[in-house]
């Protein structure tokens, strides 16, 4: 009799612990909701890197101030504390070891989003070769858009420590140098307009180069004689979040048409095989 008794007392206390989980879980989804809604609200007017790596964090502590809310609750019932956290020495060495990384990824992420070495939305190169547009930051790593529309996740910790080039660092602009060849016989000056108005017909470039009389789009130069060929070059200019290797392919495509509508040839070298036949000897 006393035994059912027990049992009964003891699934009485395990349904209370099961609705203060439920009422508590509820509680922290409500949380996490109004904190997704105050951070929307705030990234209307900055959005930027801090604020969403704070509002990972913000969403981090709610849930953590849950847990520990719980346990604390539960803590009171002794039977049921002992029950559920039996040996907890092992149980926390093995969590102090797993959150080595964890730690050190998020005090490397609040280091990234004090130091801002770049921003959401910007063009990075690591020092590694991996590239790609910053999409998003969490407490433990950034994630990258590669040119082949893969996602990169990498962890704060080892972004923190890597060199980078950020190709839209506090400007508003980026520029592409373009090299273009056409054949000796080619009427120089028209083939100038022809490579600039293509350029001009871009939809990705814009007129960057400062002027007297303000913004302009660069000059196509004469630059060398090469081997089987004439040189020209010319600076692009672009809005920073526009990727370049758009830029790039559009240039080169409109460019290449257009010279062959004018009918301005682009050389290029080439080996004429010729073969002996027997007769021939």
């Amino acid at each position: 009799m006393v035994e059912r008794i027990a049992n009964l007392e003891f699934w009485k206390i395990i349904l209370i612990v099961a609705a203060i989980i439920a009422v508590t879980a509820l509680v922290i989804w409500g949380l996490l909701r109004l904190n997704r809604y105050i951070f929307k609200r705030i990234q209307k007017k900055h959005n930027g890197l801090q604020i969403v790596y704070f509002e990972k964090i913000s969403g981090a502590i709610i849930l953590i101030g849950g847990v520990i809310l719980v346990f604390s609750i539960i803590g009171g019932i002794e039977n049921v504390w002992k029950t559920l956290l039996g040996g907890t020495a092992i149980i926390s060495a093995v969590l102090i070891f797993a959150a080595q990384d964890v730690v050190k990824d998020t005090v490397a992420g609040l280091m990234i989003s004090i130091n801002k070495p770049f921003e959401i939305g910007n063009r990075i190169e690591l020092e590694d070769g991996t590239a790609g547009i910053v999409k998003d930051m969490t407490m433990r790593h950034v994630v990258l858009l590669g040119l082949d529309t893969q996602y990169y996740v990498i962890p704060n910790s080892k972004l923190n420590a890597m060199k980078l080039k950020n190709y839209s660092y506090h400007v508003e602009t980026r520029s592409a140098n373009f090299n273009f060849y056409v054949a000796y016989t080619t009427d120089v000056k028209q083939a100038m307009r022809v490579i600039k108005d293509a350029i001009i017909s871009s939809e990705y470039s814009i007129p960057g180069k400062q002027t007297a009389h303000g913004a302009d789009y660069a000059e196509i130069y004469f630059m060398s004689f090469e081997e089987s060929s004439l040189r020209m070059a010319t600076t692009v200019y672009f809005n920073s979040d526009t990727p370049s290797e758009i830029l790039i392919s559009d240039i080169n495509l409109r460019v290449n048409q257009a010279l062959a509508d004018n009918g301005i040839e682009i050389p290029y070298n080439y080996i004429n095989v010729i073969q002996k036949s027997e007769q021939d000897e």
